[in-house]
């Protein structure tokens, strides 16, 4: 009986997540006009339990996006403005000696960091030092923070979004390749469409009061990462996204002439099990419980942009990752069955 309660409530889940996105974007766009794609890949990490990555330059609304959509979820929500003197500390928090008035009995009490909370906006991750970058990273990782021997684990869900701006590199700190490997998703904003810019245009510059209908909470949130695992994968799927990944590899029997000629490092497993969870949960949230090779295709931009190092040829001839990925999804043909 209990088996059957556990059945039930799951399906209820995935028809409420099926039915969620299109009043999640419905809120969202309230604030956030024109960015569809960009909110649905930073909701798609979410309910997956990943972490993603935003790329845009300055001005195109990313904190506000990042806010809205903690709103909109009921969670809690932390910016981090990552600066050169930025320390961990001041990420994860710190001990301080306090003093009881009543006794003059003192001990050390922690006080937390910004790290806790639902979601962490870490703004302008590539301008504070590596040290400070792995504080964060390592709380992304193991879900909790050490401080002094002793481990606080932080609230759930816990979803970092990083941005960094791709114009202005001086001062920078690039995050190291196996760092970025850590975000889920690397996502990239560009500019709206005349007809949208119109619109944000005259939205900003009139009185706003914004008032969103909370969509989700948290604990329905843990539960629909959990019910996204559940969704069965066929292994017609799973092949076609290591397929894909394995033809990103430079020098393997399934690396493409392109790859061999512009790529120096192809994506790790890990971007094999990001297009598959990514698959999940994109098909989930149209409402279908089966994981097709197009929901793979639809994630691998943002899955693979960050995870195949381009070398000075591809440079050298303007190409691009989000270039070399397109031709890799021409390239790669979806395995028959069985095969």
């Amino acid at each position: 009986m209990a088996v059957e309660t556990n059945v039930l409530r799951d399906e209820e889940l995935l028809g409420r997540l099926a039915t969620a996105r299109e009043g999640l974007l419905g809120e969202i766009r309230k604030a956030i006009k024109g960015q569809d794609e960009v909110v649905e890949q930073v909701l798609l990490s979410l309910f997956v339990g990943g972490h993603s990555i935003i790329t845009g330059v300055p001005g195109l609304a990313k904190t506000l996006l990042v806010r809205t959509v903690a709103s909109v979820l009921d969670l809690s929500f932390k910016r981090i403005q990552f600066t050169p003197d930025l320390m961990p500390a001041d990420i994860t928090g710190t001990e301080i000696i306090e003093e009881d008035r009543a006794t003059g009995r003192r001990a050390m009490e922690f006080i937390r960091g910004p790290v806790f909370a639902n979601i962490v906006l870490a703004d302008e991750i590539n301008r504070t030092p590596p040290k400070t970058q792995a504080a964060l990273l390592e709380a992304m990782q193991e879900g909790r923070v050490t401080v002094q021997g002793v481990s606080y684990d932080l609230p759930r869900p816990f979803h970092v979004i990083a941005t960094q701006n791709p114009i202005e590199m001086e001062g920078t700190y690039p995050l190291p390749e196996a760092q970025l490997d850590r975000f889920m998703f690397q996502v990239k904003i560009g500019y709206l469409s005349e007809e949208d810019e119109v619109a944000v245009v005259k939205q900003t510059t009139s009185p706003q009061e914004f008032e969103f209908e909370r969509q989700m909470t948290a604990e329905e949130i843990l539960a629909f990462q959990r019910i996204v695992r559940q969704v069965p994968v066929s292994d017609t799927v799973a092949r076609y996204a290591v397929r894909l990944v394995g033809a990103s590899r430079p020098g393997s029997d399934a690396a493409p002439d392109f790859v061999n000629r512009w790529v120096t490092w192809g994506a790790s497993l890990r971007a094999s099990q990001f297009l598959v969870l990514g698959g999940k949960a994109r098909a989930v949230l149209r409402g279908r419980y089966n994981v097709s090779c197009e929901d793979v295709r639809a994630v691998a931009p943002a899955v693979l942009r960050h995870r195949v190092l381009l070398n000075f040829q591809a440079e050298a001839e303007r190409v691009d990752s989000d270039a070399v990925i397109k031709r890799l999804i021409e390239a790669v043909p979806e395995p028959k069955s069985g095969l």
